[in-house]
């Protein structure tokens, strides 16, 4: 392939971030950047600064890093080498009309490392797809934030497209449901545990279209005044997923994990809910955690390991985690599509 070829669409996906190591002073490093960004944690900076270099990081940092330690394999970090699959399939699949490229939102390899690559392609167009589902603006928000702050700077901006969510797309969902029915197909189920990652209350009710969400019953649809809420978003994707697994409204919930700090999340939280289960009557439950499309902390040691312990010393028997989409044929078609529709 020649170093610059007119006429091609650029691809460019992007993901959250990892450590480059799973070592203390990598994690910190990784931590520092993320907290500090200001859609993440919304205060002012010098609160925010003082907060997460005083007291989060230094404190939190060697903890992570243990859990990293579990989480690392020969190949790395599988955020990383999970992101990294996915952009060379996606570029097999889309062909020579296309270059792909794979960036993180913090750490390595870096959103503006991509875009130069893209740039150096001369691509014509390019679509953005940060690799969240659901709308939030401490992920996709960000993303794009970062970006534009990029590419402002360049003398020629080519036209640029941004995928701000796709919660809904058929081909996601069927690629999900997909990976749950080959664990329903060895074993029978009781319930449908839908786990996301949490984000403060605040974060929602800004985003709210003129005072229309009230973190209630307006999340029970998905409609133009809150495609962009990401509760909204969770619930629409459960309520697809459940369709596509064939289950009742009883037989799954909605919960969120991974909060952070004393001001209120959104709820239920899942570590509450799974504790409940047991004592209901349900003793087998299938793990979904929708908000990710690869494997990382959160879902495999969070919802695979830690939430398992917890669900087994509440008395129940099984508690199994789908894994991601990660690189899997039919999400690579499905990213595909995404594209093409773009």
């Amino acid at each position: 392939m020649s170093k610059k070829s007119n006429g091609k669409i650029g691809v460019l996906l992007v993901n959250l971030g990892t450590p480059d190591t799973p070592n203390t002073p990598d994690v910190r490093k990784y931590l520092r950047e993320f907290l500090l960004d200001k859609r993440v944690i919304d205060i002012p900076a010098i609160a925010r600064y003082a907060l997460i270099n005083g007291v989060i990081a230094p404190f939190r940092a060697p903890k992570s890093a243990k859990i990293y330690k579990e989480l690392w394999t020969e190949r790395g970090s599988p955020l990383l080498y999970h992101g990294l699959d996915l952009k060379e399939k996606l570029q097999t699949a889309l062909g020579t009309g296309y270059y792909v490229a794979f960036g993180m939102r913090y750490q390595s390899p870096s959103i503006k490392n991509a875009l130069e690559e893209l740039r150096e392609q001369s691509v014509d167009r390019l679509i953005v797809l940060p690799l969240f589902p659901q709308y939030a603006s401490a992920s996709t928000g960000s993303v794009q934030d970062k970006i534009m702050e990029i590419v402002k700077d360049w003398w020629v901006i080519p036209n640029i497209s941004f995928i701000s969510s796709f919660c809904d797309d058929p081909g996601f969902i069927k690629a999900f449901a997909e990976l749950g029915k080959r664990h329903m197909a060895k074993d029978n189920y009781d319930f449908v545990v839908f786990s996301y990652h949490g984000v403060p209350e605040r974060h929602v009710l800004k985003g709210s279209d003129k005072g229309y969400c009230q973190l209630g019953a307006c999340c029970n649809s998905y409609n133009k005044r809150n495609k962009y809420c990401y509760r909204a978003s969770c619930f629409a994707t459960s309520r697809l997923l459940a369709a596509e697994l064939g289950l009742r409204n009883d037989q799954y919930t909605v919960a969120f994990q991974s909060r952070l700090g004393k001001d209120p999340w959104l709820t239920p939280y899942t570590d509450f809910v799974l504790k409940e289960l047991p004592a209901k009557g349900i003793k087998k439950v299938l793990a979904y955690s929708p908000a990710f499309v690869a494997d990382c902390l959160e879902t495999t040691i969070e919802v695979g390991e830690e939430f398992k312990e917890m669900f087994l010393e509440a008395g129940g028997e099984k508690w199994q985690l789908v894994e991601s989409l990660n690189s899997d044929p039919m999400w690579v078609d499905a990213v595909k599509e995404i594209v093409l529709q773009h």
